[in-house]
């Protein structure tokens, strides 16, 4: 799970940032790469690696904070972040949780917990859509994702990941060409996954059946 924080003027930011699924991988790219060699921008990524989300203790609504709190710590702790009158960092989010208000005080507490101030979070459902800097992050986010899945395709050269997204058909044939050839799911992905389960099910059931 990749989360990315951009702190700066919305002002500077170019005309066409969006929300990532609505931008162009190549112009995703260009921009990612513009706003980290500014230097009136400040970029923060946060992420969650697989480990952390098989951890039974845990659950998603409370990793999507975790990576929220993650990026953006990264931006106000470099001393990065915009602060209202009172001097306090303020960051606007994309609600992860059905509750935006709930979801906006979890990371605020979490974010202040990390860098040992007060950090005021508002949290919208659609946010990416609305405020330019929450856009241009989720752009960070997502060219940051797809490098990431990039270098783990190099880590498996005899198979192709894919996208790493569930609904990709070719990173579930990945999987399930894995998991028959090793008898195992990658490093790479999540055990607790659902298609990680039904890909072994799958496995042990056609085992039994040649047995």
């Amino acid at each position: 799970m990749v989360a990315a924080a951009v702190r700066c003027d919305p002002a500077v930011l170019p005309a066409d940032v969006d929300d990532s699924k609505q931008v162009a991988p190549d112009r995703r790219e260009a921009i990612a790469a513009e706003l980290r060699d500014r230097d009136d921008v400040g970029v923060g990524i946060g992420v969650v690696d697989p480990a952390e989300i098989d951890d039974p203790e845990t659950d998603m609504n409370s990793l999507t904070v975790t990576a929220q709190a993650r990026a953006i710590e990264s931006v106000v702790g470099a001393g990065n972040a915009d602060s209202g009158d009172d001097g306090d960092p303020e960051a606007v989010v994309d609600a992860g949780d059905v509750s935006e208000s709930r979801f906006g005080r979890r990371v605020a507490d979490a974010v202040t917990d990390r860098v040992a101030r007060d950090v005021s979070v508002d949290a919208e459902h659609g946010a990416d859509e609305t405020y330019p800097t929450v856009s241009a992050a989720s752009i960070v986010a997502k060219v940051e994702r797809d490098a990431r899945v990039a270098a783990i395709d190099d880590e498996y050269p005899e198979y192709d990941v894919g996208s790493g997204y569930p609904s990709d058909p070719t990173t579930r044939g990945f999987l399930e060409a894995y998991v028959a050839a090793t008898g195992e799911i990658p490093d790479c992905a999540r055990r607790s996954w659902s298609t990680c389960e039904q890909v072994l099910a799958e496995a042990e059931q056609s085992g039994l059946d040649e047995f």
